[in-house]
């Protein structure tokens, strides 16, 4: 079994900076995902351990053996793009063993895998077709087929799934998870569809301006976020931010802000402290917010804009008080009938996170 490991790795284009200086291991078999906005450099991380790219500087090892000015086909890796890049005259077959058969690989030894491969991906019926004979998902597996003969260390994936519709992506996110499961391979996975991250990985990599933000298993990112970029970039609806201030009335903390107030929790009290009478951002997820008084955590009263009705929920679009971004919640069932009304609302103590000031500001609580 492999391993991959960057260290100090960096990629500079000109005066422009893509990757900043970066070190990052996966363990034989781990499956990472690589997760970031547009232009903040996971595509250009996968490309350097490719070989695609070359770094400005630091060095990439797979399986303890440094590739870093390894060519592409000497680094034993396998890359699916987001495009499929099928030959279009070739029929899957051909397109699955043609790598195979530029490295002189035995014909017999040829047809064992891709019948494997085919038999795993379900795609044995299709081996004679052509790429256009076959739909989105069909091609974007031969693609992974093509990628599953090499029989490489590591499996690349850059954003494979951002051409199928959203049902079809559903699916392929399990068929590609299966695939791990049997194959038992490193994987790194780069996609900006946080939902992709959450149900893929192993350990989640959030990356923003060519620097890695936080690293964790779906469970730390999500419930533990380091700062307010990775609180509001992970979770769908994404998390709601409400300005206050900390006050220390009566020597007991509360966060006030416009429209609400509320007592510090007690996992955040002892960073709070440092800002009485300072500005901090709180973080509130659409699920933690429930409709509904309560005389305990934080309540509030919020005026209903839209209501997005799903069948099994509805997600409203609020506004608070001097709160230009609005408050996201999230409640069972069909409440069209609040729109335009003013609803009181609730949210635990336990539920709500605390942030510094900032975009990059640090959690003053986890």
């Amino acid at each position: 079994m492999s391993y991959l490991q960057l260290q100090k790795i960096a990629k500079r284009f000109g005066d422009v900076q893509v990757v900043q200086e970066m070190d990052l291991s996966a363990t034989a078999g781990e499956f990472i995902v690589l997760v970031g906005a547009s232009g903040c450099g996971k595509s250009t991380t996968l490309r350097m351990i490719a070989g695609l790219e070359s770094p400005t500087s630091g060095r990439i090892l797979i399986d303890g053996r440094d590739v870093t000015a390894a060519t592409p086909a000497d680094r034993d890796i396998a890359m699916v793009f987001q495009n499929y890049a099928l030959y279009p005259h070739m029929n899957v077959a051909q397109n699955m063993s043609f790598a195979l058969e530029l490295a002189g690989t035995p014909k017999a030894v040829i047809a064992q895998r891709v019948d494997a491969a085919a038999q795993v991906l379900n795609i044995k019926h299709l081996l004679d077709r052509k790429p256009k004979e076959l739909s989105g998902g069909q091609r974007q597996r031969v693609a992974m087929g093509r990628a599953i003969v090499r029989e490489p260390k590591v499996f690349l994936f850059d954003e494979p799934l951002s051409n199928l519709d959203a049902k079809l992506r559903g699916h392929m996110r399990i068929e590609i998870a299966m695939l791990h499961r049997r194959l038992g391979k490193t994987t790194v996975y780069v996609t900006h569809d946080q939902i992709e991250a959450m149900t893929l990985a192993d350990r989640i990599v959030v990356m923003d301006q060519g620097c890695i933000q936080q690293m964790g298993s779906p469970d730390e990112v999500f419930n533990r976020p380091l700062n307010r970029f990775v609180a509001g970039f992970i979770g769908s609806p994404t998390m709601n931010f409400l300005n206050a201030t900390v006050k220390n009335p009566d020597g007991q903390l509360r966060f006030v802000g416009a429209g609400f107030s509320c007592e510090v929790p007690a996992s955040m009290k002892a960073a709070a402290q440092r800002f009485i009478g300072q500005s901090v951002v709180l973080g509130i997820r659409p699920q933690s917010i429930k409709l509904g008084a309560s005389d305990q955590g934080l309540e509030f009263s919020l005026r209903v804009n839209v209501c997005e009705y799903l069948g099994t929920e509805s997600v409203l679009s609020c506004s608070l008080e001097a709160e230009a971004n609005g408050v996201t919640l999230t409640a069972p069932g069909n409440h069209m009938g609040l729109i335009n009304q003013m609803v009181p609302v609730h949210v635990s103590l336990e539920s709500i996170y605390a942030f510094e000031p900032g975009e990059h500001g640090l959690s003053l609580g986890l």
